[in-house]
């Protein structure tokens, strides 16, 4: 799952006269061929025509599950496009995509644009020829430009592109306290096994290793999907994870069970984590950090997305008073597989003005100008480092682009009755101390038949 933070809501986003000075030293130096790109490429605007003149202005819509302070930061995002082009953008934000958006494309209203959080819904729709795709009219050129193969794959379906990625979140982070650390004498673990050692050493020491919460109003479970996910990759490795994601292995395979019994390890036992399994399953995800931060801490490690640290205490100085490291692997000297989420922009009416838009999109100006208002990693790999607000954002960035291998959250990719629907609820049951061979039983059977 890749939820919207609450937080975002309590954000103040604006961009400083600083950033807006880098941004255009950015845009001299590349000759602001972004915009160029967008006026000639998008065939919106020639000689003698001026879309911003009275009666001739236009517009597109987007869709999208980003609501709040973080809407606006979108607006802020395609200013350049529209003072350039004319182009009017329309942001709709909403907590019901998942519902709104198929309903308006049946009902012959779609936006012209919708802005993903889970690549399921996408596929679906791309199948359903309910999309357009984006090589129809770009270069294969122009996208190796923008991304990797990795995120241009995730936006694939039957062969043809249709996602375009905005923003990715990397989920196999922990968080720690280094000065809590460097006092009690403990090391960052370079091992599953090293890991466990320091979470049993927390507990001989008279502390409590791990804070998770895992409420989430109508979303709650997913960050036990998450730790899954994660232990999963780990421990069957990426081949297996594959299969799983895919259905061809079901949920009661062995090494799916083993996965679960990983993480019930740590959130069923009350000496790992703060509150026991009463405390994981009612704590809401934004609060779960927060003892972290206690003195003396509540607890050491916390695991969770990038995306986290804007719940953290105003006083928290991220970079400073807490830093990362990367989830270990449980094999041997193998690099941490990194589990990610993401939005992808996807089109779903193909004008000239909405093509422009595609155009500007994969360019690096708007991802610089959206990292740098938001604490979230961008997969487009001519993003400036210096276009990140600080220094821990851009370590993610470097360690999403020197991954080796990259998965994305398998209940986003699932269908909706399983990934966002029984997944999430059995996790609960299952951390509630219900038994797993029932769980993994009652998921599998909600598999919808092909």
């Amino acid at each position: 799952m890749n939820p919207i933070p609450d937080s975002f809501n309590r954000l103040s986003i604006s961009i400083k006269p600083m950033q807006i000075n880098r941004q255009l030293k950015r845009w001299r130096k590349r000759g602001i061929r972004s915009l160029v790109a967008v006026l000639l490429l998008g065939g919106v605007v020639s000689c003698g025509d001026n879309p911003t003149s009275e009666g001739s202005t236009q517009s597109i819509t987007i869709l999208g599950s980003i609501t709040g302070d973080g809407a606006d930061a979108i607006e802020q995002v395609f200013a350049p496009f529209t003072e350039s082009t004319g182009i009017e953008v329309i942001y709709e934000g909403t907590d019901a995509f998942a519902t709104i958006l198929p309903v308006r494309v049946e009902g012959g209203n779609p936006p012209d644009l919708a802005l993903f959080p889970q690549p399921g819904l996408m596929r679906d729709l791309a199948e359903n020829e309910q999309l357009v795709a984006l090589d129809s009219f770009l270069s294969v050129e122009q996208f190796t430009a923008a991304y990797d193969e990795t995120w241009l794959d995730l936006g694939r379906v039957n062969g043809q592109l249709y996602g375009l990625w905005a923003r990715a979140d990397l989920k196999s982070l922990v968080w720690y306290r280094p000065d809590r650390f460097e006092e009690e004498g403990y090391a960052v673990p370079e091992s599953w096994d090293e890991l466990m050692a320091l979470s049993e050493q927390i507990i001989a020491d008279g502390g409590v290793p791990w804070c998770i919460g895992m409420e989430s109003g109508a979303a709650t479970g997913w960050v036990g999907t998450d730790w899954v996910e994660d232990i999963l990759l780990r421990q069957a490795g990426v081949a297996v994870y594959d299969q799983w994601v895919n259905h061809e292995i079901p949920f009661t395979h062995p090494a799916v069970k083993e996965a679960f019994e990983a993480f019930g390890a740590i959130a069923r036992n009350p000496e790992m984590v703060l509150g026991g399994a009463v405390g994981v399953i009612s704590t809401p995800f934004g609060d779960a950090p927060q003892p972290l931060f206690n003195d003396p801490p509540g607890c050491y490690l916390h695991r969770q997305t990038n995306f986290i640290s804007t719940f953290f205490p105003e006083s928290v100085t991220v970079g400073e008073d807490v830093d990362i490291f990367l989830l270990p692997s449980m094999a041997q000297a193998e690099t941490p597989p990194i589990l990610v989420g993401g939005t992808a922009f996807a089109m779903l009416s193909d004008r000239p003005e909405v093509r422009s838009a595609v155009e500007y999109l994969l360019t690096p100006d708007p991802h610089e100008i959206w990292v740098g208002l938001e604490n979230y990693v961008s997969p487009h790999q001519q993003v400036d480092p210096e276009a990140y607000a600080d220094d821990l954002t851009r370590t993610q960035a470097e360690i999403l682009a020197e991954a080796t291998t990259i998965r994305f959250d398998g209940s986003d990719l699932m269908p909706g009755a399983v990934g966002t629907g029984t997944f999430w609820s059995g996790m609960v049951d299952y951390v509630g101390g219900a038994d797993i061979d029932v769980v993994l039983e009652a998921i599998e059977e909600s598999w919808p038949e092909e």
